[in-house]
């Protein structure tokens, strides 16, 4: 068997790159060593603009063999770039991305303050910081929890109204409840409103009608809207303190007593109750100072009257 034969194929494909390799770099050493052409000089009685064209437009190549370190002879190209779809929406998220970075960094976009209109008890400092809005982005605040937040933090609020608007204004529409009742009881005293909501008082309000009283009054009251907080008192009681007011002896205030409702101190030496109803007030009035002037011809000093029920009055003595 010859030596050719003995040789493996892995053998015989080796020597075949290493012999065309050796005749790829004669060829470029040839190459590189064949002398350049003449160069014509330029044939006289020619126009001038033609041979500049001419110039302009011939390239002279030159071929020069690179030692590169490989078994084969590459070529290397410059790429040219190419602009997709892909470098597209590159740019276009770039773009968004700092757009909403400056949004949420820059303070032309932050708020410093809310513009409250409609209220007249609670100040706007207030509204502000229980919103909790100062130094936010203007594009993180919801109105809609805005306005939640209010009613729950401030029972005196009926409505309110929250809009929001670029670069960094907030806007707070307020309708407050007004006090009508101011409520004494156990040492402290609160505001209610003519729907019976109590809040917190702020300042002093003289014209308050002024109610003492013994105790809370047992009601199991609820509210229609989530957000409205537990009425304390119930309108009906409201409009009979209002009926009442107007018929108080001087210097007297109006009390309130669990069991038998509002009344006063009488100044004659006793205590008279008119229930909790608003309906019929002006009656149970005519009744009780004809029980008055009926107990006095006759030489009685009561300890207390009550004509909640105008139909079926009474009157206690002293034990």
């Amino acid at each position: 068997m010859s030596k050719k034969q003995d040789l493996t194929r892995a053998e015989e494909v080796r020597l075949r790159r290493d012999k065309e390799t050796k005749q790829r770099m004669r060829r470029a050493a040839k190459e590189a060593t064949r002398p350049m052409p003449p160069i014509s000089a330029r044939t006289r009685g020619t126009s001038a603009t033609p041979t500049r064209k001419s110039n302009r437009n011939t390239r002279r190549r030159f071929q020069v063999a690179l030692p590169i370190p490989s078994d084969e002879i590459r070529t290397f190209s410059i790429p040219q770039p190419r602009f997709g779809t892909r470098a597209i929406s590159f740019l276009f998220v770039g773009i968004i991305g700092a757009v909403i970075y400056f949004a949420y960094s820059l303070p032309y976009f932050r708020v410093t303050q809310a513009q409250v209109t409609g209220n007249q008890i609670i100040p706007p400092e207030e509204i502000t910081s229980v919103m909790g809005i100062v130094g936010q982005p203007i594009f993180t605040l919801k109105p809609d929890e805005l306005e939640t937040r209010l009613r729950l933090n401030f029972p005196e609020l009926v409505a309110a109204d929250v809009t929001v608007s670029l670069p960094n204004l907030v806007s707070v529409s307020l309708v407050e409840r007004n006090p009508v009742v101011r409520w004494e009881q156990s040492g402290g005293y609160t505001w209610i409103a003519e729907d019976g909501v109590a809040f917190r008082p702020r300042g002093d309000k003289p014209e308050l009608i002024s109610v003492v009283a013994e105790s809370a009054p047992a009601l199991s009251l609820s509210a229609s809207d989530p957000l409205n907080p537990i009425p304390f008192i119930s309108v009906g009681m409201v409009q009979a303190l209002k009926e009442l007011a107007g018929h108080v002896p001087p210097g007297a205030s109006i009390i309130y007593n669990p069991e038998y409702g509002f009344g006063w101190n009488d100044p004659r030496g006793w205590r008279v109750y008119f229930g909790t109803s608003e309906s019929d007030v002006e009656l149970k009035m005519r009744v009780y100072e004809s029980m008055v002037n009926s107990l006095t011809q006759r030489g009685i000093r009561p300890a207390m009257i009550n004509v909640t029920y105008p139909t079926a009055p009474y009157y206690r003595m002293n034990q």
